[in-house]
């Protein structure tokens, strides 16, 4: 008996456990239950609004360019060679001197061909006054042959021949500018023995000078002669310099496959010098009305870009998404083709932090991005951007 009451007791006491354990788990499911609703009330109640800045889209014009590499070469480079044999007795300019076209520039010992000029100049009054008396003789008063008469008239004719040709070889004497430019080297100094076809000076006509640059074949419908170019230096920053392409070449290099553009660019103050690396911005086209955003306004997706705009419902701000398909580009711009419309309101800070349905709240408006030419190219290992 006594053993039956001790386990009637000891289930009691696990009966009355499992039936407290039990009520705690139910009050604990009531208040997780009791909290999510609260949470989701919260949350339906509570929408994020984001602060934005915004551009308003205008059409504007838009030069599309193409980019490319050139250098600088002289207008002309000449070097000029003796063309009489002697010895060089007089550098008449120093080595830099600007100089003009006909002015004298070496001058080569002419002790030889001086005396013969002379003797040359005496045959031919000679030979032109026989010649003359033979032709009186001859003509008015029928004296001599025809022979006699034909003799003294080739005569005279060869002698004035021989004095031009040593007149001219004198002249040679003193070697001359062909162009106006620069003594840019001489190969030679005073008492140096020279022949025909040494070279004596070199010349450069630097003001104006060329720029000569590789344009992309497929590039070969744009560029005419004409076209208008921009021209920068690395090593001028600030300089910027205007002209136009004188010359498109017909062939396309096989190496490279570009063909050659040049251009000439006034040059002063001589501070650009031949061998020179210049950035050439050449005129592809103009655009009159293009609706021209900042690249940073773009959002890269899947299937390619898109474009957040501001629009109102219901009063509130939202972020529209529009994909776009974008057109030429210039450093931190692009033109966009389709998309946009003109007069909307670009997101340009904020784009990357919002989805399309999005409230928003614009704090800021921007005017519309300046615009002086578009990029294409960029040659010399540059590709279509």
């Amino acid at each position: 008996m006594k053993r039956t009451r001790r386990l009637s007791s000891t289930t009691f006491l696990v009966l009355f456990v499992a039936m407290a354990v039990g009520a705690c788990g139910d009050d604990a499911r009531a208040g997780d239950a009791a909290g999510t609703e609260s949470q989701a009330t919260g949350q339906a109640s509570f929408q994020r609004v984001i602060n934005v800045e915004v551009q308003r889209v205008e059409p504007q014009p838009f030069q599309e360019i193409i980019r490319v590499t050139g250098t600088v070469q002289a207008n002309q480079d000449v070097t000029l060679s003796a063309e009489e044999s002697g010895v060089v007795r007089e550098l008449l300019v120093p080595r830099g001197a600007s100089v003009g076209q006909g002015d004298p520039l070496v001058r080569i010992d002419d002790a030889i061909l001086q005396p013969q000029v002379r003797e040359a100049e005496a045959r031919a009054a000679l030979a032109q006054e026989s010649w003359e008396r033979r032709r009186r003789l001859f003509e008015d008063d029928r004296v001599g042959s025809e022979l006699a008469y034909l003799e003294a008239r080739y005569q005279a004719e060869q002698a004035e021949a021989q004095l031009a040709t040593l007149r001219e070889r004198l002249g040679r004497t003193i070697i001359r500018a062909p162009i106006r430019g620069v003594v840019d080297e001489r190969m030679v100094e005073v008492g140096t023995m020279v022949s025909a076809g040494t070279p004596v000076v070199r010349m450069v006509q630097i003001d104006p000078v060329k720029v000569q640059g590789g344009v992309p074949e497929r590039f070969a419908g744009d560029v005419r002669p004409g076209a208008s170019a921009r021209v920068t230096f690395d090593v001028l920053r600030g300089e910027v310099f205007q002209a136009d392409v004188r010359f498109v070449g017909s062939t396309v290099n096989p190496r490279n496959r570009t063909f050659e553009v040049e251009l000439a660019l006034p040059n002063p103050g001589r501070i650009i010098k031949p061998e020179m690396v210049a950035n050439l911005e050449l005129s592809r086209r103009d655009l009159t009305d293009a609706l021209v955003i900042p690249q940073n306004a773009l959002v890269r997706v899947e299937e390619g870009f898109v474009v957040f705009v501001a629009v109102d419902e219901d009063g509130q701000g939202v972020a529209q998404v529009r994909p776009v398909r974008l057109g030429p580009a210039q450093r931190n711009l692009v033109v966009v083709e389709e998309g946009l419309d003109p007069g909307d309101r670009l997101i340009v800070v904020g784009q990357n932090q919002v989805a399309n349905g999005d409230r928003i709240q614009v704090v800021g408006e921007r005017g519309r991005p300046p615009v002086d030419a578009g990029t294409m190219e960029e040659s010399g290992g540059g590709g279509e951007r």
